[in-house]
């Protein structure tokens, strides 16, 4: 029985270090979260009962492994984790009579920050509790972080780096259609943080949320944490949101916390108890990996039982076909659920999931529904051989350690689906309600194949009000959108078409040039087309490739049927930035890419550069506040820094 124990032990041990180390270096997953936590806690258990812990155990160590070429260096403070509990009573029973600070235990990266003479002269990540990477130049770029502060001694505060999930799905849309999107937040801001080049950091919009002060000389705190969260706050210091609790108040207040995970834009996944006295708190000395002072809760994930009804296979723009695990509708943190996702093969062979199967459910951070574990296990079905939206043949590949099913088709709808958000976008046709996941479910489903069916989304009526998230109301708008987008102009159209290398400043320069005559325009030449003021062989060589194939001229015939064309509004005297010099740097939010805004500046006669010099005129960047090498440039230039609002203007958007 002993050697039994010990040889499980040592392959939890192993199991847990391969998932920590997919999901914290590889950005991937290959288990639930319920999993990772249920076979942690099996193997503390384990490790109590033999009296044995192996070196290499995730019990005793804390945070990834250093993989970057960063610099390294050793905390003057070891950086440990923090015990946990899943049960309130047992929380309050651990605060007693203290009064504590209950906060969102922030999913991100934690990151200890060194300010002296005022201003930030330092940012090193965790890392491994002991070492963690210099990232100085990173965390000059984070949004909400101040450039300077009054005090003037040295200050070192800890805080996690996040990314919004408002800020995580612009930066999925953004991505083109051939990348993989991010799987989550946490992840990315992972990457982002631990990047060489401090200009990405600066596009992925990365904030920063203090929770612990760690050294201020001179500063009297009252022996109050709360009074140095005041203190940072006024320091300018985003902190993390916390409510001041007793053993008495605790329970409703942790009720509250549950009722605002689904708003809170901000990654959590659970909660953290800091003891308010510190001088308390501190007496109390630490663990070998654990402080004394603080707890996190994590939520007991409420978990149902249910039937499986069947598998769905959902084919993405990246060609992954994930699968879809359809069960018997069960109420999960007060909304009905019956789908969750499983990933990939690998992990639908590890659950062996098979149809009639007796599982349990639940959703992780009180959010994404997951199968906790499959009770009955009769094993999983063939995998599809056909995509179920273009009928090509499937391919299975080996993904690093995971299994993936693959679409090889480059023309399969789902992996179009960039191009249909194109067209219906403001900009473009201008179909409200039509989002990028929308379209997504919508091509799944088989409604959408070309342009056209945009428009005929009636004849999927019943199935449309069906789905989640729609119904009578939503349907009868989104259908009230097709149809008033009918009425449009020319340069939205070809705006929306995606001809290669054509923005929606290059469309209406060509579409003005041609009268807004579709016929014109379709049948032009190249000498007639370089002869447009901002068009040269390369763009006029797009548009006569894209109108050379004959299933786009039919595209463009069938539209012109259905489609209203109006008049574009007349400008009497269009913008000019000729002789004007323009850098562009940080993340759009307007433009699609910075190709597009570059197009749009040199179509109104000026020029963009790749770097600051006297040369350059303006400095377009949307964080205004930046740290960044080119803002820094500007500002000793006295070169204006521009939002990309303010370009738009100028250019008559």
């Amino acid at each position: 029985m002993e050697d039994e124990k010990m040889r499980r032990l040592r392959e939890l041990t192993s199991l847990l270090n391969e998932a920590a180390r997919a999901y914290y270096q590889e950005s991937r997953e290959i288990m639930p979260n319920v999993e990772y936590d249920r076979l942690y806690d099996e193997l503390t258990a384990l490790e109590q009962e033999l009296g044995i812990a192996l070196t290499e155990s995730p019990t005793q160590w804390v945070g990834y492994e250093l993989a970057s070429e960063l610099p390294r260096e050793a905390h003057e403070t070891p950086m440990l984790s923090l015990d946990k509990t899943k049960n309130i009573e047992d929380l309050a029973d651990w605060l007693g009579d203290q009064e504590g600070l209950l906060s969102w235990k922030m999913d991100g990266l934690t990151v200890v920050l060194t300010y002296r003479d005022g201003t930030l002269a330092k940012a090193v990540t965790r890392g491994n509790g002991e070492v963690g990477e210099v990232i100085t130049a990173n965390a000059r770029t984070f949004r909400n972080l101040p450039v300077r502060i009054p005090y003037t001694g040295e200050l070192v505060l800890r805080g996690e780096a996040v990314i919004r999930y408002s800020d995580f799905e612009r930066i999925n849309r953004e991505l083109p259609e051939v990348e993989e999107k991010y799987k989550n937040p946490r992840n990315l801001c992972s990457g982002s943080v631990r990047q060489l080049n401090s200009e990405v950091t600066a596009a992925r919009s990365v904030r920063f949320y203090a929770f612990a002060l760690v050294k201020a000389d001179g500063v009297d705190f009252q022996n109050s944490r709360e009074e140095q969260f005041r203190w940072l706050k006024n320091q300018g210091f985003d902190i993390v949101y916390y409510e001041r609790v007793n053993s008495a108040t605790l329970p409703s207040t942790v009720v509250n916390f549950a009722g605002m995970v689904t708003e809170n834009d901000l990654p959590s996944d659970g909660l953290v108890l800091l003891l308010d006295d510190i001088a308390y708190g501190e007496s109390l000395g630490r663990t070998a990996k654990f402080p004394r002072n603080a707890i996190a809760f994590k939520w007991a994930d409420e978990q149902q039982e249910t039937t499986l009804v069947g598998i769905e296979w959902s084919p993405s723009r990246t060609g992954l076909i994930n699968p879809v695990a359809v069960f018997k509708p069960v109420q999960l943190e007060g909304t009905t659920v019956s789908r969750a996702s499983v990933h990939n093969v690998s992990i639908l062979e590890s659950l062996e999931l098979g149809v009639g199967d007796r599982i349990t459910v639940y959703k992780a951070n009180m959010i994404i529904p997951q199968i906790a574990e499959n009770l009955t296990r009769s094993g999983m079905g063939p995998l599809p051989a056909v995509c179920p939206v273009c009928g090509a043949a499937t391919e299975l590949r080996q993904n690093a350690e995971v299994k993936v099913l693959v679409c090889p088709n480059p023309d399969c709808q789902a992996k179009q689906i960039k191009k249909f958000a194109l067209f219906v976008s403001r900009d473009a046709l201008d179909v409200d309600g039509l989002s990028e996941m929308t379209l997504e479910k919508f091509i799944q489903a088989g409604f959408i194949h070309d342009f056209l069916d945009i428009f005929r989304l009636e004849e999927h009526r019943e199935a449309i009000v069906q789905m989640e998230g729609f119904g009578e109301k939503s349907y009868a708008k989104l259908i009230q959108a097709a149809e008033a987008s009918r009425k449009t102009t020319l340069p939205r159209l070809v705006y929306g078409l995606g001809i290669a290398g054509i923005g929606q400043a290059n469309a209406k320069l060509i579409c003005r040039a041609f009268g807004n005559d579709p016929e014109r325009l379709r049948h032009a030449s190249k000498e007639e087309l370089i002869q447009i003021e901002g068009i040269g062989d390369v763009l006029a060589d797009g548009i006569l490739a894209y109108f050379s194939e004959e299933k786009n001229q039919k595209t463009l015939d069938d539209l012109l049927e259905i489609l209203e064309l109006e008049a574009p509004q007349t400008v009497e005297e269009q913008p000019s930035l000729t002789g004007k010099t323009f850098v562009i740097t940080g993340a759009l939010e307007q433009f699609t890419n910075r190709k597009e805004a570059q197009e749009a500046i040199e179509a109104a006669g000026g020029k963009v550069a790749g770097s600051v010099s006297k040369n350059t005129d303006f400095l377009v960047n949307n964080d205004l506040l930046s740290g960044s090498s080119k803002n820094k440039k500007a500002k000793e230039l006295g070169i204006p820094i521009i939002s990309e609002e303010e370009l738009r203007s100028m250019l008559g958007m």
